[in-house]
């Protein structure tokens, strides 16, 4: 199962709150690069921020979810 990027964040915080809200709508959705980006220092701008993904199968429905409702300001 490939997993896509459906919103980015650079704060971990706005990326549990989008990861919750595809979560309670019943998508499988996953957090990457979190850790790292609270371990290592800019590892977070290097990497493109903290990525909220969903099986690929699931994009489409789980955009237009995020796109339905405002995200936080700092989400893409």
């Amino acid at each position: 199962m490939q997993l896509v990027t459906v919103s980015s964040a650079f704060n971990p915080i706005d990326a549990q709150v989008v990861c919750s809200k595809l979560e309670a709508a019943g998508f499988n959705a996953v957090i990457t690069n979190e850790l790292s980006a609270l371990s290592i220092g800019g590892y977070g701008l290097g990497a493109g921020g903290i990525l909220v993904q969903v099986p690929e199968d699931q994009v489409a429905e789980a955009r237009e979810l995020l796109a339905a409702e405002p995200l936080p300001p700092s989400c893409e």
